[in-house]
């Protein structure tokens, strides 16, 4: 690897596969996929996928020196990953493993226009993932660490968990700022069986920047509110139900299990922040921010901006690449919120993870432009609204906009 890198990302990759489904009915949907049948299919369109290429490659596209360090197989579609990340850049891919002892991890995605999508997914070499895996001298060259989708590689989660705490362990080691972004687990697989509160008691310690989705967390730490939530919600959603109540106190559960930078993904409800006192950000690593008094003891949501939906692939993932592309300029809380909620917003405008990912410099152009916020309305003592930056600042916020 050469020298000068911002980040490695590591963890979950895959290759999606889109078969085009748009030449059947709409009223036959439901009955095309039967034993025996032929079903006449258009074009299919590759994709990578996975937290390593989504995260990794939008921080790519928004300027920053970026490694990838995932596993494939020796197979087609291993080659089809490396192929599409490296036409990226070709440096892109001098941390990823090739095992020949493995296969290529793949979704199939039914996707059908109007219809709730269906995937066909193989976790192959993602499995197989461990900590050996991680080139631990390539990031005493990096300035952030960044893991993705642990409840998606068997090797990462089981036996408690011990492969991932070793993994954040030697990273911090290493002298990077360490960030970690979560999966949703299949509360039928064995994912959702595991204990992750204990997971994440023993490994948040080691964790800087910590950015889950509301969901994911409130389904590892509070299973039984989860699915109330859920009852409650209907089709609308977890994050319909959300209160400010509730964000505050998943934020300070939180950060009193370890993590210093809490950022808890909120759909289109926006993103919430939530740091730690001076004397825990003082470790936060080679990214460690130039003002840090600015990050001390923040509390802000913020809204999303105005965009028309195309697709919602990634997006949680080109959030975290706007964050991290933000905290790794050196940027305030209010201003990194604002660029992580405006590249998530980019994403979807396009069907897919990348395609709507714009430039650093594009992006800003955007926001400069006075690209409208959706409205946010929070009438809970304690909140209070800066017009300016359009965010809500909590009661445990001690810090600026």
């Amino acid at each position: 690897m050469t020298s000068g890198i911002d980040v490695i990302v590591a963890g979950h990759i895959c290759l999606d596969i889109y078969p085009d489904l748009g030449g059947i009915e709409r009223e036959a949907f439901e009955k095309t996929f039967l034993p025996g049948r032929l079903i006449s299919a258009g074009p299919v369109s590759m994709y990578t996928g996975g937290s390593v290429s989504n995260t990794g490659l939008a921080l790519h596209c928004l300027g920053i020196s970026t490694r990838l360090a995932g596993k494939v197989g020796n197979d087609l579609f291993g080659q089809a990953i490396l192929g599409i990340v490296q036409s990226y850049h070709r440096e892109l891919i001098e941390g990823m493993i090739i095992d020949p002892c493995t296969n290529t991890s793949y979704s199939v995605i039914i996707n059908y226009p109007g219809a709730d999508r269906i995937f066909l997914h193989c976790s192959g070499a993602n499995d197989a993932f461990g900590a050996a895996d991680i080139q631990y001298q390539a990031l005493q060259k990096a300035r952030l660490f960044h893991f993705g989708y642990p409840p998606l590689m068997r090797c990462i989660y089981q036996n408690g968990g011990r492969q991932m705490l070793e993994i954040f362990q030697q990273a911090k080691e290493a002298g990077v700022t360490t960030s970690l972004d979560m999966a949703f687990p299949d509360p039928a697989s064995p994912a959702g069986h595991i204990d992750w509160r204990c997971i994440l008691e023993k490994t948040l310690p080691w964790v800087d920047i910590f950015l889950p989705s509301v969901e994911e967390i409130l389904f590892m730490l509070r299973r039984e509110q989860y699915f109330q939530l859920c009852l409650a919600a209907g089709n609308a959603g977890v994050v319909s139900q959300l209160t400010p109540e509730l964000l505050s106190s998943l934020g300070s559960e939180l950060l009193g299990m370890g993590a210093k930078i809490i950022v808890l993904k909120l759909g289109d409800r926006g993103l919430y922040l939530r740091t730690a006192p001076s004397s825990a950000l003082t470790s936060l690593g080679r990214a460690q921010p130039s003002d840090l008094p600015a990050w001390v003891d923040c509390e802000l949501w913020a809204p999303c901006f105005s965009v028309q939906v195309a697709g919602t692939t990634g997006s949680g993932d080109a959030t975290i690449a706007g964050f991290l592309a933000a905290f790794l300029r050196g940027f305030a809380p209010g201003p990194t919120l604002t660029m992580a909620v405006a590249v998530g917003a980019c994403n979807v405008e396009a069907a897919d993870a990348l395609s709507g990912i714009q430039s650093w410099e594009a992006t800003q152009e955007r926001i400069r432009g006075g690209w409208l916020r959706r409205q946010l309305q929070i009438e809970t003592e304690g909140w209070a609204l800066d017009p300016i930056s359009g965010h809500w600042g909590g009661p445990g916020n001690k810090s600026t906009f």
